[in-house]
């Protein structure tokens, strides 16, 4: 009875173990997402959660190598040169690409994306913020409430894969 019971117990753990093995490891599929910038390999994918906890963890002048998962609050309008992404709370992370080398699409509001690159912390000036918030399509009004610098959770993404 005793070994019944014990051999019941190791075959639940099994099962409970590799059912939670399944809902972890998520394939990626390069089938679902469309590629912009350099292909990479996606390997250990952060979520939105744990990148702030990374960002949180840097000062000015570190940069870590990294991939994240997130959906994109906004792009810019003018040529899709940069994008923000959601990280948990209200925080979001400024992404922009390697060497200006590619861009994404303007209507990539809202979906999902991988970005690869180098995650840094950056203080934006006054006239790049206004630069940005005039490419995010901002008002007059919105654009000369911008009256000092802004420390940013900053990405460079050499490239980015992007929920069809």
């Amino acid at each position: 009875m005793k070994n019944i019971n014990c051999i019941l117990i190791l075959l639940a753990l099994l099962v409970g173990t590799s059912v939670m093995a399944q809902k972890k490891a998520k394939a990626f599929n390069a089938n679902d997402y469309a590629l912009f910038g350099d292909k990479f390999k996606v390997t250990k994918i952060l979520t939105k959660d744990e990148m702030l906890k990374k960002y949180k963890n840097l000062k000015k002048g570190d940069t870590i190598v990294v991939q994240f998962q997130s959906n994109i609050k906004s792009v810019c309008k003018k040529k899709g040169c940069w994008m923000k992404m959601e990280l948990a709370g209200d925080d979001d992370s400024f992404v922009r690409f390697k060497d200006y080398g590619f861009f994404v699409p303007l209507n990539a509001d809202n979906s999902t994306a991988i970005v690869n690159g180098k995650a840094f912390v950056d203080v934006v000036s006054v006239e790049e913020l206004k630069h940005y918030a005039k490419d995010g399509g901002k008002s007059a009004a919105e654009i000369a409430k911008i009256t000092k610098p802004e420390v940013t959770y900053a990405f460079t993404a050499d490239g980015v894969y992007i929920k069809k």
